[in-house]
């Protein structure tokens, strides 16, 4: 007999709206499912279980009253269980963001995103693990701990949304929330074979969203398939005056019943994506999956974006400094964990001293040196001048393409600790994924094989702005061809 937990997305929404299940049966599963898995995987920070059971609650009632008028419409995700990255606010519920410095804050509002998402009744199960501040690519600079893969508990999930990408693979929630600052939803949800979404910068509200690299920052959805994301990302996008870079574009709901592929698809293939350094597992599997999405009417071309090597470089300049500035709000005097002492100097060397982690720390020293004196024009001000030319590269190019398939990460998921001692090693994690955060654009991972080591393999596929149900849809294709997205971890 299939587990409430093994249900597909449509699945539990049938389920709930035919009544075979109700929201408080399934929130207890997956809570079951939680505390049976989370000593081994460690997704979550903090588990919501009595918000999580009246959240369901109010849902149920919400049903029972559609149920005898359905005249009434209900959001399809009424009751539906949701898991969110701890850099996301929610009323009353410890936001930690990963570090030892918000230890104890209970946020007073919530984040725009889960506002919405709990306006269209679904229900938080918890908030889940994050590399300290979602600076890191492997969850290993929680902390709170690092989250294991569920696939090989001795690797990584990435990061920095790994906590929400093992929750859904491992079916500890149907659906979660990540963020996405240089690949922090793509590259976890490649490590963990699921399908996550990074959309175009402004789409989706950042109010509530602790801030790392404020022009970079998106939040975004990870899950099983694209289907499902088609179903949450009209929910939760669209524009809000509480956030400067919020941008009033509205999507309407992606209907994947018609027209599944957009007629004349075409498919740029960048060759600076496609370098020696690749896991050649990773290729072999990319390039079959560009020739499934050939057999389905899609058109494939080679396209040039030569200034992506200099995205590594301009991404370390531009996200440090803008970390530098964001976390100067973390004194130790107006909110936070502090270290006490006589002088006021004093608690704020030693609250940040003590309560950073070395990552944050090492960022913040380089973001505070590219905006120092004497230093500013040199390194800040170059690099978001080259900023500016890699996103002229992706403009030209979608004057040719629709959309562009590349790699999201060199390899698969590494081992924990593998690159510890070794930053530059672990920031190269994100060679393929940065480009899109400085260009602003949307970009959509799906799982398309895995390696020798049973590791999951995934492909990227990045749109021009605002053509995230392109990404959806096209994605959606595959998947509809194709079983990689249904394969899970052993045992279940």
């Amino acid at each position: 007999m299939t587990q409430i937990t093994e249900l597909t997305f449509q699945e539990i929404i049938n389920s709930l709206q035919s009544g075979e299940i109700s929201s408080h049966q399934l929130t207890k599963a997956y809570l079951k499912r939680i505390e049976k898995l989370e000593e081994d995987i460690h997704a979550f920070i903090t588990i919501t279980e009595e918000q999580a059971l009246t959240q369901a609650d109010k849902a149920d009632k919400r049903f029972a009253v559609w149920r005898k008028d359905k005249t009434q419409p209900i959001s399809p995700l009424l009751g539906v269980p949701l898991a969110v990255k701890d850099v996301l606010t929610v009323h009353n519920i410890r936001c930690t963001a990963g570090s030892k410095i918000l230890g104890n804050f209970v946020s007073p509002y919530n984040a725009t995103v889960v506002d919405q998402l709990l306006d269209a009744g679904m229900v938080i199960l918890g908030k889940t693990n994050t590399d300290e501040f979602a600076m890191g690519s492997s969850t290993e600079n929680s902390a709170y701990g690092v989250t294991h893969n569920p696939w090989d508990l001795s690797r990584v999930p990435g990061g920095s949304s790994g906590g929400s990408a093992a929750a859904v693979v491992a079916n500890m929630a149907p659906i979660a929330l990540g963020t996405d600052t240089g690949g922090s939803i793509r590259q976890p949800a490649s490590f963990c074979g699921v399908t996550g979404l990074k959309p175009t910068y402004g789409r989706v509200s950042r109010f509530g969203l602790i801030a790392y690299g404020s022009s970079l920052d998106s939040a975004g959805a990870i899950a099983r398939a694209a289907a499902d994301i088609a179903l949450l990302f009209p929910m939760m996008s669209g524009f809000d005056p509480k956030d400067s870079t919020s941008v009033n574009i509205p999507i309407e709901r992606i209907n994947l019943q018609d027209n599944i592929m957009p007629a004349q698809l075409r498919l740029g293939i960048p060759k600076e994506y496609f370098t020696s350094g690749i896991q050649p597992e990773v290729e072999i599997a990319i390039r079959k999956a560009i020739n499934v999405l050939e057999s389905l009417g899609i058109e494939i071309k080679e396209v040039n974006l030569p200034h992506t090597k200099y995205a590594l470089p301009v991404y370390y300049l531009i996200a440090p400094a803008e970390a530098s500035a964001n976390l100067a709000r973390y004194d130790g005097i107006r909110y936070g964990s502090r270290v006490d002492s006589t002088e006021m100097w004093d608690i704020f060397r030693k609250t940040r001293g003590t309560l950073f982690g070395a990552e944050v720390k090492r960022r913040i020293m380089l973001g505070t040196y590219a905006l120092s004196a004497g230093y500013y024009d040199e390194y800040y001000g170059k690099a978001q001048k080259v900023r500016t030319l890699i996103k002229e590269d992706f403009d030209n190019v979608f004057k040719t393409v629709d959309l562009i398939a590349a790699p999201v990460s060199p390899t698969t998921a590494f081992k924990i600790g593998a690159h510890r001692d070794d930053p530059l090693a672990m920031y190269l994690e994100d060679i393929f994924t940065l480009p899109a955060n400085l260009a602003g654009i949307p970009g959509i991972t799906f799982p398309v094989g895995f390696d020798s080591h049973c590791l999951p393999i995934g492909i990227q596929l990045m749109g021009a702005p605002f053509q995230e149900e392109k990404l959806i849809r096209t994605a959606h294709a595959y998947q509809m061809v194709t079983d990689w997205h249904t394969r899970k971890p052993i045992p279940n």
